[in-house]
Parts: structure tokens; sequence; C-alpha cells
């Protein structure tokens, strides 16, 4: 059994100014340096030895890029900026952020979340954010209300939790020649999500489509997301085997799947071969994983 706890600490730092320094007529003009630290992650994985307790940052590849933003009471994007760890030009230190706010308050957002050269995530308010290109993928969101009153050196927690829901296909039967990438199309559900609530903005519904790494004559894994409208949610699953052209192979449809965000639903079927059987087995055990047999 494995269970999933996985957070990421920040920490905010707003550095005194010199008392020299000249103050501007406005107050709330006055820009003050802002440091925000991503700590170290914290996995927690009952009865998988191959795991490790904790994981920093650096060492946590699923997490390849983070959004810092802060937005003003009127919803205006004060300051935004993004770190990918594959561009060193981004950071200094992945996680750690240096900038300068005026006095004030307002609300901070992080992300953090896999990035592969085909997908984009756009924010654009603590309520609004999508992969508008490629998939969903492993996402983490933090939302914190920051008061910025004086040029004193301030000092904030937040925590970003894992918000999507995990799809895994297991094959029963070995990848055929002509099969090249797998297609798992969420009936519900949605791309675009609330930082600030972790739920899906849309409820129509995506797609995810991955290669099939496995070699021919293996059974096969393939992993897709989603982020969820309610903490819980049973949806249709279909999934379609595709050759290099893209078209389908194999067709299936899986009824009445259930997801819990941070959590694994598995389903596990023949996906290469034609299946005399119609019917579909379902283990109702929530935790941690759902499994379900196609």
């Amino acid at each position: 059994m494995k269970k999933y706890l996985f957070s990421i600490g920040l920490t905010l730092l707003a550095a005194s100014c010199s008392k020299d320094k000249e103050m501007l007529d406005n107050d709330n003009e006055q820009l003050v340096p802002v440091t925000v630290h991503v700590n170290d992650f914290s996995i927690s994985m009952e009865e998988y030895a191959s795991a490790r307790a904790q994981e920093t940052v650096e060492h946590y590849t699923g997490v390849k890029a983070i959004t810092l933003a802060f937005y003003t009471g009127t919803g205006t994007e004060q300051y935004k900026t993004t770190q990918l760890r594959t561009d060193a030009t981004t950071y200094t230190t992945f996680g750690d952020f240096s900038l300068e706010l005026p006095m004030g308050s307002y609300t901070m957002v992080v992300l953090g979340y896999t990035l592969y050269d085909d997908d984009a995530l756009v924010l654009t308010s603590p309520n609004q954010a999508a992969f508008t290109t490629g998939d969903v993928r492993e996402t983490f969101a933090g939302v914190e209300e920051v008061n910025i009153t004086s040029t004193n050196a301030v000092e904030l927690s937040a925590t970003l939790n894992r918000i999507m829901t995990k799809l895994m296909v297991l094959s029963t039967d070995v990848k055929t020649a002509n099969a090249s990438k797998v297609r798992m199309t969420f009936s519900a559900g949605g791309k675009a999500f609330s930082p600030t609530t972790g739920l899906a903005t849309i409820n129509t519904g995506s797609t995810s489509t991955v290669n099939i790494g496995t070699a021919v004559g293996a059974t096969s894994s393939s992993v897709g997301y989603v982020f969820l409208a309610e903490d819980e949610q049973t949806m249709n699953v279909t999934i379609d085997v595709l050759d290099a052209q893209g078209t389908s192979i194999s067709h299936k449809v899986v009824s009445d799947v259930p997801f819990k965000r941070n959590r694994t639903t598995k389903l596990s079927g023949t996906l290469y071969t034609t299946s005399a059987s119609t019917n579909f087995l379902l283990d109702t055990d929530w935790l941690p994983d759902y499994n379900q047999n196609f």
C-alpha cells in the first residue's frame, strides 16, 4: 500500500531598509526587498521501502518549473516570474526568489509543476490557471495572504499541495508492433484549475496522450493526469491505443471510474488484443490507490 503526503514549505522574507534611505512621499509606493525560498519537499509513503522520506527541491525532479506571483486586493498582478529547472538563467538557486514590492496587502500564489517542451501553464489570478498547451502535469499549488506594512523583515510560511489526480493504465497483454501511443480521455474535470481551491474551473473533460516506452512483446504502463471539479469525482475514461499516424487501433471505454485528488487510480486490462469479456471489475478500496480491471 502506498500513501502520499507531499508538500512544499515556503519562507518569505522582506528585508529591512536602511533608516537613512530617503522615504517616498507615498509610503505605499516604497519598494520593499522580498525574498521567497522554497524549502525541502517532504514525501511520506507507507509500506514503500524504496521511497526517501525527504527530498530537496533540487532532488525532486518531478517539479521542473516554479511560478511565483503576487496579486493586489483588486486582482491586479503586481509581480510574476517563473523559474525553469533546465534554464539556469532563470534562477541562482532553484526555488529561491528575490524581488521588490510596494508596501501593501497581497495574495501570493506559488505553483510547482512538471513542464515539458510542448507544455504551457498560464497563471492569470489566484483563482485561475490552466495548461493551455500540452497535457495536465503533476502540479502543486499554494496561496497565502501577505501583508507588508513596513520595511521591517517579514517572515511567512506557506504550503504547496499536490492538487491533481493521477491515472495509471496497466496492460495485462503485451505491446504490438503497430502500437505507438496511449490516449486517455477523461469525460469530466479539466485542464484549468483554481490555485486557491485546487479544483478544476471547467468540468468538460480533457485528454492525456503519452508515448509507449515499453518494448514490443512486453506489458505497458501509461500515466495521465486531470484536475477534478470536486475532491472526489467519478467519470468515464476512454482509452485508445494509437499507431504512428495517430489512428486508433484499440478502443476501450471504462465507465464510472472513481478519482480523488492527490491519489492514483489504476486501470488494468487488455489494451492490444480483443477480449471476449465485457465485464469490468472494480476494487472499491479508496486507500490509497484505486484499482479497476477492464
